[in-house]
């Protein structure tokens, strides 16, 4: 039994030590690098906030509107050009609602359209790890006809909310790895 713990123990440290942090809310929870983005900028009314909470978390929460053709909310994470690879993989450590979110990169921050995987969440800290290469394109909740992730960097992350429902919403981020 001592054995298996010790391998684990150093399992878990080598797997940590080939990751790059993007994002650790205990070491650089700068404010100034998250922005929200809702509907209103296409005449909806949902709102969504964000505030960095007393443990340092990065927490998005609100309301989604379906009014006046609306129906999402965002926050984005505008990260320096970051040299990835299609096969790897980021990973996130948040702790949700119970509803489901979208996770979103974009390789260019100016890019119109976003790649992006869906996610559940369950009320608890979780890991959600997100492989690039299985990322596919969208632009404005349309799956476009081009390929899945194949680039090179990264400069933009990003969480929405959009269900086709009138919802609250709470989605707490604590750390954003990119795992080789």
């Amino acid at each position: 039994m001592m054995k298996s713990g010790i391998l684990f123990v150093l399992l878990l440290f080598y797997l940590n030590m080939n990751a790059q942090v993007l994002f650790d809310s205990q070491s650089n929870a700068n404010p100034s690098n998250w922005y929200i983005v809702d509907d209103v900028v296409m005449g909806g009314r949902s709102k969504g906030q964000f505030e960095i909470t007393e443990e340092g978390h990065t927490k998005f929460y609100g309301k989604v509107s379906l009014e006046n053709n609306g129906g999402f909310s965002s926050i984005r994470y505008g990260i320096p050009k970051t040299q990835v690879k299609p096969e790897q993989s980021i990973k996130v450590l948040l702790k949700g609602d119970g509803n489901r979110y979208q996770f979103r990169v974009k390789n260019q921050r100016n890019q119109y359209y976003s790649y992006i995987a869906t996610f559940e969440t369950n009320g608890n800290w979780q890991t959600c790890e997100f492989q690039l290469k299985n990322l596919y394109p969208t632009f404005r909740g349309r799956r476009l006809d081009l390929p899945n992730f194949s680039h090179n960097s990264l400069e933009e992350i990003t969480f929405l909310i959009g269900n086709k429902k009138s919802q609250e919403f709470e989605l707490v981020i604590s750390k954003i790895d990119l795992l080789d």
